[in-house]
């Protein structure tokens, strides 16, 4: 182990995305901030967000409608508190973003009005982009320039470790640098903007650096999680190594979706065809695939031009490019990947966790918001509006020397690994959607021991037929992370049966998790964490029976209250 040494701030933020940033720089102005980062400030998943931000800014918008909107995608299963503060307060934190010099694109000169687009599920069209299609970008830069300017205090190259917890309370966390030296800090509030974990996955959209550590480490320490059988698949990811995301934005501006023979089959599933919540398009593109023995379907972006997809998504245009598409001309062969964490550590509507001291904001906390699948480009927004708001308790708390628990305890408990890590026992309800007649899974035998892996940031071709079986020998200790991610996708991915499930399951749970002797690099405690986010997301999905959302059993009717019904058809 390196060596390790000891420092004390007010607040500690983990994670340098637009959760992260914000709240680092509305603290900073009152307290001591410290900004730290697994990689290089600005990396994340923030900066790869091509579709938008949402918000009802056009006087013809409403807050209203943004939420009927966003409550239909959910399926039922949003917090309805949640999504009135999203769409709310929405506006004021896109003009905050505006004020901090993110340049949103216009109709036209700079005095003219923002250009709104349309995306999948919304009503009316209420999505800025900036630079057509880096608006993460965009949002990012000027993020990172302000922390700079304002000299927050940051360390990059600072992976974490776990959470320190004293007498129930987070008193802050230890850190480790690329080299292996341990660092632990003290802070009156700490907040985790870590994001998710695409890299579960074999195909998904997200960096290298999406391995949840946050969720992962609040796991370890006791804090409730919500919702982790939630995991989006975004539908159109480019079928060539990297997965690069072709924005919703694309079908926004015409394009449609075909199979191999040519023929488009989303209007017969679903009226809003191309424009239908993620989750119904990209089911529909699996079942298709799976039709053409796992070949990919494909983007028909020609009805838009070559020289407009060059000035609308210039960025995406350059990518597909550079894979040998020329996409104005021919269609291009897309697959779904995994994109978006819709579950993670519960919070409250101010940021607060389970476990005094700890707030969570962005992608790793489960607001509510989102329900069982979340509206295109209401993550970014998400983020921006929950972070300010969580900023606003730490300071408090950190004024009075502590900062107040989070919701109630829930009721319904998932059994998971008790020997991954401590307090590895994690709620997944609340007194309102508790279901305490779901079975629970069999508990798994603790594992004791290192890990082995490799780099998956450049995957197998997704254009390749998905294996839908099981890869691993269940009565192997050892594993990769590459195994890891393939039995995940095939057995625990966009489409799912129980069987496939609890054989995912036992895989896992067979496999030993990495010893504290071996964790002495940031890749080995990635996997540490991968491996005890694959045992929880799949318990979580085993004892959701029905189907609904981005939860889709295939051996399980689809469960979707009255009333998520009614804003499904609106």
């Amino acid at each position: 182990m390196g060596a390790r040494n000891e420092v004390h701030t007010d607040l500690l933020v983990v994670g340098s995305g637009i959760a992260g940033l914000t709240a680092a720089l509305r603290a900073s102005r009152t307290a001591d901030v410290l900004l730290v980062t697994k990689t290089e400030l600005g990396e994340g998943s923030t900066r790869y967000a091509q579709g938008g931000i949402a918000g009802a800014l056009d006087p013809a918008d409403s807050a209203a409608a943004h939420a009927r909107d966003t409550l239909g995608a959910g399926a039922g299963l949003c917090d309805e508190a949640a999504v009135r503060v999203l769409c709310e307060e929405g506006p004021t934190a896109i003009r905050r973003l505006i004020d901090l010099g993110v340049a949103f694109d216009r109709t036209g000169g700079p005095d003219s009005s923002y250009a709104m687009c349309l995306e999948g599920a919304h009503s009316r069209p209420r999505i800025l982009h900036a630079g057509g299609d880096a608006t993460g970008r965009a949002i990012e830069n000027a993020l990172v320039a302000t922390v700079r300017e304002r000299g927050i205090a940051v360390r990059e190259q600072s992976a974490l470790v776990d959470l320190r917890v004293e007498d129930g309370r987070v008193v802050g966390a230890e850190l480790m640098t690329a080299d292996g030296t341990r660092c632990m800090v003290r802070a009156r509030a700490t907040l985790l903007a870590t994001g998710g974990a695409g890299q579960l996955f074999s195909h998904t959209t997200n960096p290298a650096v999406s391995t949840g550590d946050g969720i992962a480490a609040a796991a370890r320490a006791g804090a409730a999680l919500e919702d982790l059988e939630f995991y989006q698949f975004h539908p159109t990811a480019l079928a060539a190594p990297g997965s690069f995301l072709i924005s919703e934005a694309v079908r926004g501006e015409g394009a449609v979706v075909r199979d191999e023979q040519g023929r488009r089959f989303l209007p017969e599933l679903d009226p809003r065809a191309e424009l239908a919540p993620r989750d119904v398009v990209a089911r529909a593109i699996a079942r298709v695939m799976d039709a053409q023995e796992g070949r990919p379907v494909l983007l028909d972006a020609t009805g838009i031009g070559s020289m407009r997809l060059r000035e609308r998504f210039p960025t995406i245009d350059a990518a597909v490019r550079a894979a040998g598409f020329d996409w104005g001309r021919a269609p291009v062969p897309v697959t779904p990947a995994a994109h978006y964490w819709m579950g993670g550590i519960r919070t409250d509507l101010d940021g607060r966790t389970s476990l005094p001291g700890l707030l969570a904001a962005g992608e790793c906390a489960r607001t509510g918001v989102h329900g069982a699948n979340r509206l295109a480009s209401n993550s970014l927004l998400e983020a921006a509006v929950f972070a300010a708001r969580a900023v606003e308790v730490a300071l408090s708390g950190c004024g009075a020397g502590a900062v107040g628990a989070g919701p109630a305890e829930a009721p319904w408990a998932v059994s998971v690994p008790a020997g991954s890590a401590p307090g590895l026992s994690v709620l997944t309800g609340t007194a309102a959607t508790a279901r305490p007649d779901r079975p629970s899974p069999a508990e798994p035998s603790p594992p004791t021991g290192p890990s082995a892996g490799v780099d998956r940031r450049a995957r197998a071709d997704p254009s390749a037929p998905v294996d839908r079986a099981a890869r691993a020998d269940p009565s192997a200790g050892a594993w990769s992370r590459a195994a890891l991610q393939d039995l995940m996708w095939s057995r625990a991915g966009l489409l799912r049966t129980g069987s496939q499930l609890a054989g995912a399951a036992a895989q896992l749970n067979a496999w030993r998790s990495p010893a504290p002797s071996v964790l002495t690099t940031v890749r080995a405690l990635e996997d540490r964490n991968l491996l005890d986010l694959a045992r929880l997301l799949t318990a979580h999905a085993l004892n959701r029976p029905a189907s609904v959302g981005a939860h889709h059993r295939l051996d399980a009717p689809i469960s979707v209250p009255d009333s998520a019904q009614e804003a499904l058809a609106c």
